[in-house]
């Protein structure tokens, strides 16, 4: 009987399969990946046409867990996230029919074209990993994992997510546009589309994704590395240009991003790399500029780097 493979072995499969029926960044797809291994959700802020959903279904696909897409509208309610109560004739009661965020993988498309009480349907589901309709909790499959999207242009009639439900989302990225090849090979694949369309197979399935997900439990960080953290964190509340710096609970997020990048490395520990890998993306949508910072045409990214050059990195054994 030959051994269970690596989580690093696991990890570069997934992130392999997704690569070879999309065309994009590995960075984004490994984003993704440390979102799932951390427990987390993750925001993609993209223009459309990038390739989002088909990301999120092949994710689901690579995972072997059940996927489901909910296009958030201006009419979109949250029973038609979470579900509802239906009356069965037949039996004369009242019988739950779940929503379409009964899912393992779902994809809330536009998260920012619903209402706000929608959107704290799906938040709270995120957050408590169940729903509660006509007073009755319905716990959530698990894995329970969450893409939520909003398009950066047209936000004429959109409900922008508040900075305290911005924090929900583990890591904030983008997947951009494909480099020249790339847009290149997805002419080529759409020329012969009816010979052979972009597919991939299960490389786990949800109880070996749970089991990864234990995996960065594993990962050792040392001492001078959750100071290093905290002083990160606390860099960007210090920052003049910062209106609202990163939260301790943001900080926490950076700790388990970046023990879930050593487990993609292969490391059994986590380096200075790992935090800069993670920061820029689960740091950014936890800061709110000053009024003065964003006239003058600071970026997050900006503060970002900053706070990185400001503190002093610890040298790891």
């Amino acid at each position: 009987m030959s051994p269970d493979p690596a989580p690093h072995d696991v990890c570069r499969e997934v992130v392999d399969a997704i690569g070879e029926t999309v065309i994009g960044d590995e960075a984004f797809f490994e984003d993704l990946l440390v979102a799932v291994l951390a427990r987390g959700h993750a925001l993609v802020e993209d223009v459309p046409g990038t390739g989002k959903t088909l990301t999120a279904r092949t994710l689901a696909t690579a995972l072997g867990l059940e996927f489901s897409r909910i296009q958030f509208t201006p009419d979109l309610l949250p029973s038609d996230v979470t579900g509802t109560n239906v009356f069965d004739e037949k039996d004369r009661e009242f019988e739950f029919s779940p929503g379409p965020i009964f899912a393992n993988v779902v994809l809330a498309d536009e998260i920012n074209r619903a209402p706000p009480k929608t959107q704290a349907a799906l938040l709270e589901a995120m957050e408590e990993g169940q729903v509660t309709v006509g007073g009755e909790t319905h716990p959530l499959p698990s894995p329970f994992f969450v893409i939520a999207t909003q398009n950066p242009v047209e936000q004429e009639g959109t409900f922008p997510l508040p900075e305290a439900q911005l924090d929900r989302f583990i890591v904030k990225t983008s997947m951009g546009y494909p480099d020249l090849d790339g847009e290149v090979e997805l002419l080529r694949r759409r020329a012969g589309r009816l010979e052979r369309s972009p597919s991939i197979d299960s490389v786990i399935d949800a109880d070996a994704v749970e089991d990864l997900r234990e995996a960065p439990e594993n990962v050792r960080v040392d001492d001078d590395l959750l100071t290093y953290m905290a002083e990160l964190g606390r860099a960007t509340r210090e920052d003049g240009r910062v209106d609202v710096g990163v939260s301790p609970r943001g900080v926490q997020r950076l700790f388990e991003a970046a023990r879930a990048r050593a487990v993609i490395d292969g490391r059994e520990f986590v380096t200075p790399d790992h935090i800069a890998e993670s920061i820029q993306p689960v740091f950014a949508h936890r800061i709110v500029l000053t009024a003065d910072a964003t006239v003058s045409g600071v970026s997050k990214a900006d503060v970002i780097a900053d706070t990185l050059d400001s503190v002093p990195v610890p040298t790891v054994e």
